[in-house]
């Protein structure tokens, strides 16, 4: 296990030790409608986050336990993008997400490459409709740089890594022909993957 990092200002709650144990905190909490950005420190305050909220918060509970803080932003179509806190173990890529829908949630470290990452959340990707919208997704975006702006403290920093995530560039998963041919999500997938789900804070398509 890599070191552990210390932000003298930020009083994660007890107990995340590992990614498991952050993505079970993340898990346990409220997911949020709200239409603002909370830090870590205020999702510690508040116990509620949504997809963004959560990716940070986990980034910076991760780089407690000396990883860096990484996020991937996951761009969809007729649909919400996704944000992950991505990490590495041993050479292998998983991932903590705070998210409306089930099965877009914790990957285990077993993942030989980003893409392979990515392609892992393709079936359960879905909006309210049924249709598979997961298109393409960034390189890991570094939160070091963003130190300056306190962005484990300060609600104002969000806006900035909200901006930075959208100015990356975005790597295509599906070809055309590909998209053409996708099918719905069964039924029978599509509501186990909305249990529990907060519809104040669903996509509605057009």
């Amino acid at each position: 296990m890599p070191h552990e990092w210390k932000d003298p200002d930020l009083h994660l709650p007890p107990g995340l030790d590992t990614p498991a144990a952050i993505q079970a905190f993340l898990d346990e909490i409220p997911y949020s409608a709200d239409p603002f950005y909370r830090c870590p420190r205020r999702v510690t305050l508040d116990r509620k986050a949504h997809c963004f909220d959560g990716a940070v918060f986990a980034a910076a509970a991760l780089r407690r336990l000396g990883f860096p803080p990484l996020l991937v932003d996951m761009f969809a179509w007729h649909d919400d993008d996704h944000i992950l806190a991505v990490f590495k173990i041993e050479g292998h890529w998983g991932a903590i997400a705070k998210s409306n829908y089930v099965g877009l949630r914790f990957r285990e470290p077993i993942h030989r490459t980003l893409r392979e990452l990515m392609l892992s959340y393709f079936e359960d990707f879905y909006n309210v409709l049924r249709e598979k919208t997961l298109r393409s997704y960034t390189l890991p975006l570094s939160l070091k740089t963003f130190d300056r702006l306190r962005w484990t403290t300060r609600d104002e920093a969000m806006e900035a890594i909200a901006a930075r995530l959208d100015q990356l560039r975005r790597i295509p998963l599906l070809t055309p022909s590909m998209v053409e041919r996708l099918s719905l999500k069964d039924r029978r997938s599509h509501e186990a993957g909305m249990f529990g789900s907060v519809p104040e804070g669903l996509y509605k398509p057009d």
